[in-house]
């Protein structure tokens, strides 16, 4: 059974939370793009003869590598960020369901 307290611990972490987790979404979304940008500016340095030789050369590129890892770290924050909502988003329906259930108990019982 879940208390009542531990409904406001969850409701609390949702509220509290939620500038930090949009922050997480915001900054995952722009490093999805400038992975992108990082891309396109180390294809633009090669002097590849192709589109596909250049888009090589870029993508093996120190540059476009650290934008990958900083891209790999704004996804795990803001995943994690969204379980932990998840996890107190399940606790209040568990709560909520067991409260209908007592409900529905006590009025059979009547």
């Amino acid at each position: 059974m879940i208390k009542e307290e531990d409904i406001d611990k969850a409701l609390s972490f949702l509220r509290d939370n939620a500038e930090k987790d949009a922050a997480a979404r915001a900054n995952r979304l722009y490093m999805q793009e400038w992975v992108k940008v990082v891309k396109a500016q180390q294809q633009s340095l090669s002097a590849a003869s192709s589109v596909a030789a250049s888009e090589i050369e870029a993508m093996c590129s120190s540059a476009y590598s650290i934008a990958l890892d900083a891209y790999k770290t704004s996804i795990e924050l803001d995943e994690k960020a969204r379980f932990l909502r998840e996890a107190a988003s399940a606790k209040i329906e568990v709560f909520r369901t067991e409260q209908a259930t007592r409900r529905a108990e006590g009025r059979a019982y009547s």
